[in-house]
């Protein structure tokens, strides 16, 4: 039997040229999607994976970690191993209690950092970074307010009104010597008209990652290790920067008044 010819080198040629010209294609096709600004299959394909492993009620960040679409309100965790309802207007000083994203209900103020973070591990999360938590505020195109580059009256709860004058101030501005622990915690403060507002009440809001209410509201801890809260509350988020800059430092991490809240991150 006549043995078989051994194949050309050239005979292999068109399988290579195919090979290359699908590589070819395939990059053509993807530096088409960046000029138009479109995620190639892959990245596409990624987001979706970050997005599926967010729990319900949080948002994924640009497939980095997940955040809560909503500030945090709280149950209480009984012994039995049951629930409760807790009281936004209420402390949780030595409760027990657990984060929740939920939009329409009032979320819980009069919270420290420390407590915060407890609320937030014990939902299975954990505070969110200070650069997390700028992150979600700014949106995919980092502005200054999470609905755009520049101010909007009315499109986040900052222009409120102060309860606490109306009770402390007799009329006008309260005096310093009012400004206790006690009156700053003083849960008639945050039921008046004007003050604070359900999550998600105000829709325009939100950070184009779908993250709503992170300037305006109730500040919000984040876990620097120097009590820092973030993006103001519903009298103020320009006095210590403006919108998703706003920062204050002023306190300990034990420190809670009408005006702190939280979220938490994954």
């Amino acid at each position: 039997m006549r043995p078989p010819f051994p194949s050309h080198p050239l005979a292999r040629r068109p399988l290579l040229s195919v090979a290359r010209a699908r590589i070819v294609a395939a990059g053509v096709a993807a530096l088409g999607l960046a000029i138009l600004g479109l995620p190639s299959p892959g990245t596409a394909a990624a987001t979706i994976g970050a997005r599926a492993r967010c729990p319900a009620g949080m948002a994924s960040v640009r497939g980095t970690f997940c955040i809560d679409r909503f500030e945090a309100s709280t149950v209480e965790l009984l012994s039995g191993g049951g629930k409760r309802r807790h009281s936004p207007f209420e402390p949780v000083d030595k409760l027990k209690v657990k984060a929740v994203s939920r939009r329409g209900v009032k979320p819980q103020a009069y919270i420290s950092r420390d407590q915060a973070e407890a609320a937030c591990q014990n939902a299975g999360k954990r505070l969110c970074t200070d650069d997390e938590w700028v992150t979600a505020c700014k949106g995919k195109r980092a502005t200054v307010f999470p609905y755009g580059r520049e101010r909007e009256r009315g499109a986040c709860n900052d222009s409120g009104v102060s309860s606490f004058n109306r009770y402390f101030g007799q009329g006008g501005e309260a005096p310093q010597s009012a400004f206790t622990w006690a009156n700053m915690n003083d849960p008639r403060l945050n039921q008046l008209p004007g003050t604070l507002a359900s999550a998600g009440a105000f829709r325009r809001c939100k950070s184009s990652f779908g993250v709503n209410d992170m300037v305006g509201n109730l500040h919000e801890w984040t876990s620097a290790p120097r009590g820092t809260f973030r993006g103001g509350y519903y009298l103020d988020s320009s006095q210590h920067g403006d919108g998703c800059e706003y920062k204050t430092t002023a306190h300990s991490t034990g420190y809670h008044d009408y005006s702190t809240g939280f979220r938490c991150c994954k």
